[in-house]
């Protein structure tokens, strides 16, 4: 067998799909062309190993995958291994503050003791981050760490930071224990889903406090909920970086009591030294954002 036609089946089958497949591979390549690679294996083998719509693998396709799987999986990890940790490349995945505002001077000073390094940057939100990790997507991710540890992944929290409620500029609310004061809650919350931990430490917060609040605008980022709530949306939850500026529209409320949430880093394997020289860049910069 090819093992070139082996590698397109094992991200089709990984991936769920010839597009994402598409989408994920480590080089380029077209969807017509994995498509018509597979067609190849197929009438190699003599078996259908997928069915295209919905996606799904044949009982021959499970088998393939089961036996390739292993070897494809680890071949990342076997290359570092053999190269001694020196590291040629590394994909980071985070937000886009993240990404804009501190990787570049981390990746600058990183540069100074590995000159040849070759960096790929992701942008992505909590749960897509996790799942590049878990997927072998991304090397090293900057993102909330969960309520509970992911399963085969290592974690550092580099800087805690508090909830708030954002409001309207021109909004009467001085503090958020005249919301809790009230009977109900009638302002509509512009929230992240619920599965996103800042959510869920809201929830509960609340919830100690006996009190319902449903999300009535669900939104992806930070970026958006400021941006709902300056144009009148509803009171936003959201998490405060230390020097960050909010919109001239929106102002925060502190939420005392409430648990913060923390900004970490995590990996799966072996801390190569690429990483760890990351990981130092990152709890410098966290500790020097902490102060200003």
């Amino acid at each position: 067998m090819n093992i070139h036609h082996l590698e397109l089946f094992y991200f089709v089958a990984r991936h769920g799909g010839i597009s994402e497949a598409a989408r994920r591979m480590p080089y380029g390549i077209q969807q017509p062309a994995i498509s018509a690679q597979i067609i190849l294996l197929e009438d190699h083998l003599g078996v259908t190993l997928f069915q295209r719509r919905p996606f799904e693998l044949t009982p021959e396709g499970a088998r393939l995958f089961a036996f390739i799987e292993p070897f494809f999986a680890n071949l990342h990890a076997v290359e570092l291994e053999l190269q001694g940790g020196a590291v040629h490349q590394i994909r980071i995945g985070a937000s886009s503050p993240v990404l804009r505002d501190h990787l570049p001077a981390l990746i600058r000073n990183v540069r100074k003791k590995f000159p040849q390094l070759r960096i790929t940057l992701r942008d992505g939100h909590q749960p897509d981050l996790e799942e590049w990790l878990a997927s072998n997507d991304i090397d090293l991710a900057v993102t909330l760490l969960g309520p509970r540890p992911l399963p085969g992944v290592n974690s550092v929290s580099l800087i805690k930071l508090p909830l708030v409620l954002l409001v309207e500029k021109s909004s009467r609310l001085k503090s958020a224990e005249e919301l809790w004061s009230q009977d109900k809650i009638n302002d509509p919350l512009v929230a992240l889903p619920a599965s996103d931990t800042i959510s869920i430490n809201f929830q509960t917060g609340l919830a100690r406090r006996k009190i319902d609040w449903f999300t009535s605008v669900e939104v992806s980022s930070l970026e958006l909920i400021e941006a709902y709530v300056a144009n009148g949306f509803g009171i936003g939850v959201s998490a405060r970086a230390p020097g960050r500026e909010l919109p001239t529209k929106v102002r925060a409320l502190p939420l005392e009591g409430f648990d913060p949430v923390e900004l970490g880093a995590l990996w799966r394997g072996k801390l190569l030294p690429v990483y760890k020289e990351f990981l130092t860049e990152m709890q410098r910069r966290a500790k020097h954002v902490a102060c200003s």
